[in-house]
C-alpha cells in the first residue's frame, strides 16, 4: 500500500488560498481518477476539484467554510493494495484523521422524546363563562388574547396568571378570529447558517464596495412606450422556438452607444497603481440571481453584437450562472454592470457598484402610469433607471448626462441602431 498526498492546487489569477465549500467524498470512500472530490471557492469563482488518482480516501483537510492555503495538504489517498469497500473506514485511516478533518458523519438514531407533560386543565364552568380575575382579563386584553381559547388550570377551569404566562413566553398572541380556531402555540428558537462559499464572497465584496466607494445615486424615469411597441412587434416576428426579447438587450445595446461619449463610466479603478483604466470594449456584467446568491456573468464585446446576438448571449451566460456551469472567465472582467429585478424591480433601487468598476445601471419595472404627454394627461409605460457611480471618478454632472443620453436612446428606440 502507498499513501498519496494531494495538495491544494494553484487555481490561477494569484490565488493563495481557497475556501472549502463542499466535500463530495468522505473518509473511506473509494474514488476513481478525475472524479470530483470537492468544491472550493476562490475570490473569483467556484471550482470543482477532481481526484488526481484512484484510491481510498484516508483523510481530508478542512470543513466547509474553512480556508486551505495553496500547496497545503488537501486530501490523502491509499493508492495501492486491496482497497476498502465504499463507505468503510480502514482502522489505520481512522486513527490518522482528526475528528475535525473528517467528512460529515451520519447522526446516530435518536429515540423519540417522551411527550411533555401537559398542564392539567379542569373543565370550564357549565355556563361557558370565562372565569378569570380582572387583572388577568386586563393582561389578556393588552396582549390581544381571547380568553375563551385559554385552558384554565384553576378550580372549575378558572384562568390563572401562569396560564397566560405560558402563552406570553413567545410574545403577544393574536386574537382568534372565531371560537373554533385555536391560538397558535408561541414559537421559539433560532437557526444558524454558516456564511460560506458564494455568500461569503458576496458579503465580503459588498462590504468592501460600500466601505471604500462613495456612491452617487441618480434616478431618472424613462418613457418606454415606443420601446415596448417595438419589442412587441419584433417578438411577433420570431420563429417558433426563438427566445423572446426582453427590455434588457435593448438597454445594453443603447448603453454601448452612450458609453462612447462617456468613457469615464466604462472604466476600472486600479487602486494598487492609482490609475483609472478606461476600456474601449464594453464588457457588460449582467447581475443574475442564482440559488447560491448573486453572480455577475459577463457579455463580452457587447458593442459588437446585434440585438439578437445580445439577447442570446444574455440568456446563455445568465443560465450558465444560475445552473453553476459558468466558467471562471465568464464571471470576471466586466467593465460596467446592469442589474434588474424584473417584475420585482420596484420604483427605485440603490444598486451597489461591482468594484473595480465605477458605474452600475439599475433597471426598475416598467408599468403604465398617467403622465402628461404632448400637453395632455395620458397613460404611458414608464420605467425608472436607478444607477450608482463612484463619485471619486465620475462627477454628478457626468453621471446625470450619461443617464439622460441613455434615456433619450430608449425613448427614441430607432436611435439605438444608428451608428454615429
Amino acid at each position: 500500500m502507498s499513501r498519496f498526498v494531494f495538495k491544494m492546487p494553484d487555481l490561477g489569477e494569484g490565488t493563495v488560498e481557497a475556501e472549502i465549500v463542499e466535500w463530495k467524498v468522505k473518509v473511506g470512500d473509494v474514488v476513481r481518477e478525475d472524479q470530483v472530490i470537492a468544491e472550493v471557492m476562490t475570490d473569483k469563482a467556484s471550482v470543482e476539484v477532481p481526484a488526481p488518482v484512484s484510491g481510498t480516501v484516508l483523510a481530508v483537510t478542512g470543513q466547509p467554510g474553512e480556508m486551505v492555503a495553496v500547496g497545503a495538504e488537501l486530501i490523502v489517498f491509499e493508492t495501492a493494495g486491496e482497497a476498502a469497500p465504499v463507505g468503510a473506514v480502514p482502522a489505520a485511516a481512522a486513527a490518522s484523521v482528526a475528528p475535525a478533518s473528517q467528512g460529515p458523519a451520519t447522526a446516530p438514531p435518536v429515540a423519540p422524546a417522551a411527550p411533555a407533560a401537559a398542564a392539567a386543565a379542569e373543565p370550564k364552568a357549565p355556563s361557558g363563562r370565562v372565569m378569570a380575575s380582572p387583572a388577568t382579563r386586563r393582561r389578556a386584553l393588552e396582549a390581544s388574547i381571547d380568553l375563551a381559547q385559554v385552558a384554565g388550570s384553576g378550580p372549575a377551569g378558572r384562568i390563572q396568571p401562569e396560564d397566560l404566562d405560558r402563552l406570553l413566553v413567545g410574545g403577544p398572541v393574536p386574537k382568534a378570529t372565531t371560537g373554533a380556531v385555536p391560538i397558535a402555540a408561541p414559537r421559539s428558537g433560532t437557526e444558524e447558517i454558516k456564511v460560506i462559499g458564494v455568500r461569503r464572497v458576496i458579503a465580503q465584496r459588498m462590504s468592501e464596495a460600500k466601505r471604500n466607494i462613495p456612491h452617487f445615486a441618480y434616478v431618472e424615469e424613462v418613457d418606454v412606450t415606443e420601446l415596448e411597441a417595438l419589442r412587441q412587434h419584433l417578438n411577433g416576428r420570431l420563429k417558433p422556438g426563438e427566445g423572446s426579447l426582453t427590455f434588457l438587450p435593448f438597454i445594453v445595446a443603447a448603453l454601448t452607444r452612450v458609453l462612447a461619449d462617456f468613457p469615464q463610466c466604462n472604466a476600472h479603478y486600479d487602486e494598487a497603481r492609482g490609475v483609472i483604466v478606461r476600456h474601449h470594449a464594453v464588457h457588460v456584467g449582467i447581475a443574475a440571481q442564482t440559488p447560491d446568491g448573486l453572480k455577475v456573468p459577463v457579455v463580452r464585446n457587447a458593442e459588437a453584437r446585434s440585438l439578437a446576438g445580445l439577447a442570446a448571449e444574455i440568456r446563455r451566460v445568465s443560465e450558465a450562472a444560475r445552473t453553476g456551469k459558468a466558467r471562471k472567465e465568464e464571471l470576471a472582467g466586466s467593465t460596467i454592470t446592469v442589474t434588474s429585478l424584473g417584475k420585482l424591480g420596484g420604483i427605485v433601487s440603490t444598486p451597489v457598484i461591482n468594484a473595480p468598476e465605477v458605474a452600475i445601471v439599475g433597471v426598475n419595472k416598467a408599468i403604465e402610469r398617467p403622465v402628461v404627454h404632448n400637453g395632455a394627461i395620458t397613460v404611458r409605460r414608464m420605467m425608472n433607471l436607478s444607477s450608482s457611480f463612484d463619485h471619486r471618478f465620475v462627477d454628478g454632472f457626468d453621471a446625470a448626462a450619461m443617464i439622460q443620453a441613455l434615456k433619450d436612446r430608449l425613448e427614441h428606440p430607432a436611435t439605438i441602431f444608428i451608428q454615429e
